[in-house]
């Protein structure tokens, strides 16, 4: 065990200690878009449309805040764009609480969506950045466990909270937003390299955006991670309204969703070990179909035990998809886009953050919630057989990027960071 743990542990760089401590804060006061859905329906009083339509654009303004956040990363810095991201978002998070409107929601989602988004191709070109080649996988895989800790914990505590005061989940997401914030001020630097040739793409955004948009390999490869994002958020969106048809209370939907956390919490870290040397096209392949059985298997759920049951099943998927499509991401990137290239693939998040909910809730009231889930398997289905098509050209590519040395040295971090670097 000892070995196991300097294994997967030692030599990590301590900017990415600072940032994995950020994860974990920020992630345990993560409450509110856990019950969203719930918050909307039984709070607020809205039906399934009005609330997949909340959540829905808090997917567009996650969308734009992505795309702005990965062009800020390259050009501004990764530490500004991280600060402004974690400030911004904590404001939105109080004033979405304090909203009573259907408009008035709506905007506070947009805005959340906006400023929340915008953090994740900083904080994943500074992984990158920071973090060397050899290391990735396993730098990846604690983040991740870390996600899911701080996510098991806050759906518990949430459910809790719920009971007692909604308004309190707000509170608490926004602290610890804003401690995050604290935490990269003080103690994480600036890591992206000012080069002559992070210089020139920063000054030619157009040539940038050229430059991604040609890439057919990275894009088909974002595409697939929409498909297999389309399902997954379905646990946000259509799981909670699934359950609560069922009779089951929001503190029982923050016990079963736990389950993701839990387990991701107890084997993630074991995952690297398992996958290492595998083909990542097989791995992502075997991810999409475990995920489609698990939300498919949702269709015959009715009591508690068996949407733990479900849960548990495309949690498996879900832990052999993340450390995958990281690596793949940062080998994928080139050294001056890594901001840009991150963004992308957050986009393809984001779109699936603003249609899921919406299909999800068309696709129930129209056509049964039955068939929902089934679509959720076929979809799997089908992203796993485009993986195992489309590997090969993503392995030369990732190939060509290492032999040129554009995806693979990390930048130095040793200088300290200085207050000047702040967000003004």
């Amino acid at each position: 065990m000892r070995s196991w743990f300097r294994d997967t542990t030692g030599g990590l760089p301590t900017t990415f200690w600072y940032l994995w401590t950020g994860t974990l804060i920020n992630r345990l006061g993560s409450f509110v878009l856990v019950f969203l859905a719930i918050y909307l329906t039984q709070e607020r009083g809205f039906s399934a449309s009005q609330a997949g339509l909340v959540l829905g654009l808090w997917g567009v303004g996650g969308a734009v805040g992505t795309t702005a956040g990965g062009t800020l990363a390259d050009r501004w810095g990764r530490r500004p764009t991280l600060l402004t991201a974690h400030v911004g978002a904590a404001a939105m998070m109080l004033a979405l609480g304090l909203a009573r409107d259907l408009w008035a929601v709506a905007l506070g989602a947009l805005l959340l969506g906006l400023f929340a988004e915008a953090a994740r191709p900083a904080f994943g070109a500074m992984m990158i950045d920071v973090v060397p080649a050899k290391d990735r996988l396993r730098a990846f895989s604690l983040n991740y466990w870390a996600i899911n800790l701080g996510f098991a914990c806050a759906a518990i505590l949430a459910g809790l909270a719920a009971q007692a005061d909604y308004l309190l989940l707000f509170v608490v997401d926004a602290g610890t937003m804003l401690i995050t914030a604290l935490i990269i001020f003080v103690r994480v630097p600036e890591t992206r390299e000012a080069g002559p040739a992070a210089k020139a793409t920063a000054q030619a955004p157009r040539g940038a955006l050229r430059t991604i948009l040609t890439d057919r390999v990275y894009l088909g490869f974002v595409a697939l991670n929409l498909f297999a994002a389309l399902v997954f958020l379905q646990h946000i969106s259509m799981l909670p309204i699934a359950m609560g048809d069922d009779g089951l209370s929001p503190a029982t939907y923050g016990s079963v969703i736990a389950l993701n956390g839990i387990l991701i919490v107890v084997g993630q870290l074991f995952v690297p070990r398992l996958i290492r040397g595998r083909s990542r096209s097989h791995v992502l392949a075997l991810a999409a179909v475990v995920m489609g059985v698990g939300f498919g298997l949702t269709a015959f759920a009715g009591t508690a035990w068996f949407y733990g049951l479900t849960v548990l099943i495309w949690t498996v998927g879900e832990m052999l998809n993340s450390p995958s499509n990281s690596t793949l991401i940062a080998e994928l990137s080139p050294a001056e886009l890594r901001g840009r290239y991150q963004g992308v693939f957050s986009l393809s998040w984001q779109i699936a953050g603003a249609s899921a909910p919406i299909l999800g809730g068309l696709v129930r009231e129209h056509a049964g919630n039955d068939t929902l889930w089934y679509a959720c398997a076929v979809i799997g289905a089908l992203t796993a057989v485009a993986h195992l098509v489309s590997g090969p050209a993503r392995e030369r590519r990732a190939a060509e990027l290492r032999r040129s040395g554009e995806a693979l040295a990390p930048v130095s971090t040793t200088r300290k960071a200085q207050p000047t670097e702040a967000v003004a």
